[in-house]
């Protein structure tokens, strides 16, 4: 079964998470506005390039607030930190899917 067989990922029927190589990773906030969505989406990719470059030039202080910028906007996004959801519902990121609620859903998939 692959779930990567199209440019856009997989999301579970709730859309709390996206399916990449059989895991579950939680999806963004889908109640941010599409501004918010896309500021903290590009304070996230500006924040791994410069983890990337602080780990080219051994710079271990960069590299510490490359990390930390990283954790703040995905916190901010949704994907991590207190979930989203108010339902109480679990928490399965990184789980793999045949270890959670949605294993029948997804042992369905073509």
């Amino acid at each position: 079964m692959s779930a990567a067989s199209s440019s856009r990922p997989l999301h579970t029927p709730d859309g709390r998470y996206i399916v990449v190589r059989q895991r579950l990773w939680r999806a963004a906030n889908p109640t941010l506005s599409a501004q918010r969505r896309q500021h903290l989406t590009e304070a996230l990719m500006h924040a791994r390039r410069a983890v990337k470059t602080a780990q080219r030039d051994g710079d271990a202080s960069a590299l510490i607030q490359a990390r930390q910028a990283v954790q703040a906007a995905k916190v901010a996004l949704g994907e991590r930190g207190p979930v989203w959801w108010t339902d109480g519902a679990s928490d399965y990121n990184r789980y793999l899917v045949k270890n959670t609620p949605y294993a029948a859903w997804f042992s369905q998939l073509p």
